[in-house]
């Protein structure tokens, strides 16, 4: 996906999150949109209820040996936005898509951290292409298109519990040699937290060369792995269809996977 290229943030940003002064660099990742001063990283808060929300929880949600997140930084008057912008510490470390296992790990650790929270009610408002997508593949029928609705034959009822998921793993892990991997950019969702898993094992085979038959591996001691992945894809390729970037490129890139992951919801996983 092309990047955007945001506007820079007017001076009072980095003066109220304490940092005026610092040169500001423009970072790799969030749509061209984040930047970093020093240690700390601004980036564009979008729905306000939402970022509010996720600065509260993710500044006292203990870390453990299994995972740690980025803190939120505090304007210099205690609250969390500021000029269009929320602000997070800087973490060392680099993103790795094709170590999937070890994204897989992170995210499970982070979601046993995030167990017990309460659904928060922003979520039933969210619109944009990811929110609409997720409501379409578990709430309402699917756009009209072939793979879509070979997917949606082989749906079946998941009877894991929902809770708070991070729903774009795969590429929002850092690894850092000597520290527990870092989550950050979290997008939340109220699903299975298998999902999360899901979601970056179908996005690893698809675009990062993890080769179909390691989609089985991948969901060891899942519930529901099967009829998780199948979901995982749908949504994937209905956000595309929401983006307007569906097309027959897209399908026969995508085929193969639909192939297997069809075959695997009627049974077996079967790869070729």
């Amino acid at each position: 996906m092309t990047e955007l290229t945001a506007p820079r943030p007017s001076d009072a940003v980095p003066c109220a999150f304490g940092v005026a002064g610092a040169p500001l660099e423009r970072l790799l990742g969030g749509q061209g949109q984040t930047r970093r001063a020093g240690d700390v990283v601004f980036r564009p808060h979008g729905d306000a209820t939402e970022a509010q929300w996720r600065s509260d929880t993710l500044a006292r949600l203990p870390h453990t040996a299994a995972f740690r997140t980025p803190r939120p930084v505090p304007t210099t008057g205690g609250g969390w936005l500021a000029g269009g912008y929320e602000a997070w510490e800087w973490l060392d470390g680099t993103t790795d898509p094709t170590r999937v296992d070890d994204v897989i790990a992170a995210g499970a650790a982070f979601h046993r951290a995030v167990a017990g929270l309460p659904r928060p009610a922003f979520l039933d408002r969210l619109d944009g292409p990811w929110a609409t997508a997720d409501r379409l593949v578990w709430d309402a029928p699917l756009p009209t298109d072939p793979m879509l609705d070979r997917l949606a034959a082989v749906f079946r009822p998941v009877a894991s519990p929902s809770q708070l998921i991070h729903g774009d793993l795969l590429g929002n892990v850092l690894f850092a040699d000597g520290q527990p991997p870092a989550v950050f950019d979290w997008a939340p969702y109220w699903r299975p937290a298998g999902l999360g898993a899901a979601i970056a094992a179908v996005d690893a085979v698809c675009w990062h060369g993890v080769p179909l038959d390691r989609l089985r591996a991948l969901g060891t001691g899942v519930p529901e792995w099967s009829q998780l992945l199948v979901r995982a894809l749908a949504f994937r390729i209905v956000t595309l269809h929401e983006l307007g970037a569906w097309d027959h490129g897209q399908a026969d890139h995508h085929r193969p996977v639909v192939d297997a992951l069809v075959q695997g919801a009627a049974g077996t996983l079967v790869v070729s």
